[in-house]
Formats: C-alpha cells, sequence, structure tokens
C-alpha cells in the first residue's frame, strides 16, 4: 500500500515552473502508475503559449473530465469542418469550472492566465492521438502556423 500524496499549492508552483520552462509550454504530473493504467488521472500545467492542436478521442471510453485547480482556461469544441460549436472560460473557483468532453468531440484548450492547472481524468491504457484523431483543419503542434491558431483560439475569449 502507498501513502496517500495531498494536492497543494506546492505542487501546482512546481508544476507550473516546470510547464513554464518546458518547450511545449505545458507539463504533466501523474498520478495513475504507467501508461497501461486502466483510469489516468494527471495535473496538467498550462502557460499562455501552450498550443493544443484541437483533437478528438474515436474510441467510445475515452471521453475526459478535468477540472480547473488554479487559474483560468479558455474551453473550445470544434464540428467537423473546425466550426466552433461550444467555448466557455472555466476558472478555479468560478461558476463554471470543468468540462467534461465526451469521446468524439474535437476539443482544445488555451490558458488564458500563467500558471493554469487543471486536474484531468479519462481511461487507459495511454494512446498517443492518432491522425484520424487530429483536427485536419488545424495546424500541427510544432508547426511554423500553430502559433498564429493558438493567438485567434485566445481571441476567442476577449
Amino acid at each position: 500500500m502507498t501513502d496517500p500524496r495531498f494536492i497543494d499549492q506546492s505542487l501546482l508552483a512546481d508544476l507550473s515552473a516546470q510547464a513554464a520552462a518546458s518547450p511545449r509550454k505545458r507539463k504533466n504530473h501523474n498520478f495513475h502508475a504507467g501508461n497501461e493504467a486502466p483510469c489516468h488521472r494527471l495535473l496538467n500545467a498550462l502557460e499562455m503559449d501552450s498550443y493544443i492542436q484541437p483533437h478528438r478521442h474515436l474510441h467510445p471510453d475515452k471521453g475526459e473530465s478535468l477540472i480547473v485547480v488554479r487559474g483560468k482556461l479558455g474551453a473550445l469544441c470544434f464540428d467537423a469542418q473546425g466550426r466552433i460549436t461550444h467555448k466557455a472560460v472555466i476558472a478555479a473557483g468560478e461558476e463554471q469550472i470543468g468540462l467534461d468532453t465526451p469521446a468524439g468531440v474535437f476539443h482544445s484548450f488555451v490558458a488564458l492566465e500563467p500558471g493554469s492547472v487543471i486536474f484531468e481524468a479519462k481511461a487507459g491504457p495511454y494512446e498517443p492521438v492518432s491522425e484520424a484523431e487530429r483536427a485536419p483543419w488545424a495546424p500541427l503542434e510544432q508547426s511554423p502556423e500553430g502559433p498564429a491558431y493558438l493567438a485567434w483560439m485566445r481571441a476567442q475569449f476577449e
């Protein structure tokens, strides 16, 4: 048996510092044991320059839920042509604090405050996003067009 792990402000600050120092401007802290775990539970710190290509999870068991524990995010859902179908600001301590995204829905998030952290839960095992799950109308994460698309997504909340 392992000891319980408390989630405190120090953990959130350390994770945010790691995210700020990383090239992708995000960092996760897994509570589950390994990629094969049946349930993935993690903190994910996102900085303002972190671009998450819109994507979906096609497996019917791969919906995901997230709750903002620090900071503020813009949540976006899209149809198959890339039109926004739902958007909301979700923030720790506010009216809307999270999002439950069903399998098959294109979605992405943008950090609207530095040091934003979410708690995320989804079914395992870990599977990288496949080509069929990537939004064909959005640039790849490391592409030169990514920063402009991130700016467009962020502008949806101004």
